[in-house]
């Protein structure tokens, strides 16, 4: 059995989903291992990523713990007998393992769904834009590191603009819309970009006006990626310590929820459009 130096957040997530399968039904690490033929130590490996597991143990595993949902299973050998190259494999080496993570989770979501209070959400974002967001890093950024950054989140937009787009949904506050992290022209190409991009068949976007009342659900800001069952779902929140993936299902369902809220009180994305390129003849 390989090890892996350095496993990928979707092979965490395979071995996370294992884990959960062998607890709901019952069973501990070794009792597992003994029903696969491995020790303990390998079982050990598998639920943490650092080794592969084939489709054949994986579907002897679901039988042992009595999972019947075909679908799921299915989704979780797909995961583990994937082999993708994409082409964030180019940055591999050159950027820190979260952004491969994060490109990786893009390739393979059915949709994503924003809410973003104080910046414009990564995939809506121009070049200039993301620039201006990665120079005011701390600590500060080699140019070559900064320009390789922005160059990957330029790139990750091929789920939204590239030839086969999944549908994205953005709820936007008016402090970000508004927020200038670069100049006045920067801005306003970063307006009409989302106004362009929103007239796409596939990209909803909604704005929350300053003048909403009673809006209290500013810490909301998350990235909600469908996964290829909804239980395979995945939230993203960037904090002061870093990206933290949200997986469980009871906070999914939270999540599902707040996302639900913030869209409800949101204009509509015609109401939406006609905001934003106000917003733009102001500046």
């Amino acid at each position: 059995m390989v090890l892996r130096r350095e496993p990928s957040a979707r092979q965490l997530r395979l071995g996370v989903e294992l884990r959960r399968l062998r607890e709901a039904a019952g069973l501990s690490a070794v009792e597992a291992a003994a029903l696969l033929g491995v020790n303990r130590v390998q079982m050990s490996h598998i639920e943490t990523g650092l080794a592969g597991v084939s489709e054949q143990r994986l579907r002897r595993l679901a039988s042992h713990y009595a999972c019947t949902d075909e679908e799921f299973i299915d989704a979780l050998v797909a995961m583990a007998t994937d082999r993708t190259h994409g082409w964030w494999e180019e940055y591999r080496g050159l950027l820190p393992a979260p952004f491969m993570n994060l490109a990786e989770l893009d390739h393979h979501a059915r949709f994503q769904r924003n809410v973003a209070i104080l910046f414009v959400p990564g995939l809506l974002q121009t070049e200039d834009y993301a620039r201006a967001v990665y120079s005011n890093r701390i600590p500060e950024l080699t140019e070559d590191e900064l320009e390789l950054r922005v160059r990957h989140r330029m790139a990750r937009r091929v789920i939204v603009e590239g030839s086969s787009p999944i549908p994205f949904e953005a709820v936007i506050h008016e402090a970000a819309l508004r927020m200038m992290v670069s100049d006045r022209a920067a801005s306003r190409a970063q307006l009409a970009l989302i106004l362009e991009l929103s007239e796409a068949a596939h990209i909803t976007v909604r704005v929350i006006p300053f003048a909403l009342e009673g809006f209290s659900l500013g810490g909301s800001t998350m990235a909600y990626v469908g996964g290829s069952v909804a239980k395979l779902d995945t939230v993203i929140r960037d904090g002061p310590a870093g990206t933290a993936y949200v997986d469980a299902e009871a906070q999914l369902d939270t999540y599902r929820a707040r996302f639900q809220k913030v869209k409800a009180v949101a204009l509509t994305p015609e109401q939406s459009r006609d905001f934003i390129y106000k917003l733009a003849k102001e500046l």
